[in-house]
């Protein structure tokens, strides 16, 4: 099956959406490269971020859920990491905790949260995914979260931006 990039030209602009990037240090050099086109990417369509460099991947939940609770105007979490599945269980572990508190945290606090942590067998399908190219997974997760962003604006009124005017 061919590999399809997403097309970011005709993203909104989301002047002024705070996004909060939740990045692992490990395999820094796979998550940089997504760091990096996921933040040039929001940056260009008007978003104000912030990167917070965590010790792995299991602790974005936990961060996630304290960034939800104390930054009254974060409009997105984006979260890159890199798990690569190794012989004991430790990698289901991760992954299934990780899944379960990210989706509690955009249930619960209702701000828009964007996995982008790659679960792979191999390293090399990680960095095939964090290319200096299009369809590099920073990208895919920036574009997510400016549709998503301006969705909220659009149909959520009161939760991202207290001036939505609904007739």
């Amino acid at each position: 099956m061919a590999q399809e990039a997403v097309d970011v030209r005709n993203l909104p602009m989301i002047p002024d959406a705070r996004i909060a990037i939740l990045r692992s240090k490990w395999y820094s050099d796979i998550v940089g490269s997504m760091h990096s086109k996921c933040e040039q990417l929001l940056i260009k369509r008007g978003a104000v971020v912030e990167t917070h460099v965590l010790p792995g991947t299991l602790e974005f939940p936990y961060a996630a859920q304290m960034l939800a609770e104390n930054d009254f105007d974060l409009e997105a979490i984006i979260c890159l990491s890199v798990v690569v599945k190794g012989e004991t269980h430790h990698f289901d572990m991760i992954i299934d905790s990780c899944i379960q508190g990210l989706t509690r945290v955009a249930r619960d606090s209702l701000i828009v949260v964007i996995n982008e942590i790659l679960p792979v067998v191999d390293i090399e399908h990680a960095r095939a995914r964090a290319a200096d190219d299009e369809f590099n997974k920073g990208i895919e997760a920036a574009a997510a979260a400016i549709e998503m962003v301006d969705w909220t604006r659009r149909y959520a009124p009161g939760i991202s931006d207290d001036t939505v005017e609904f007739h």
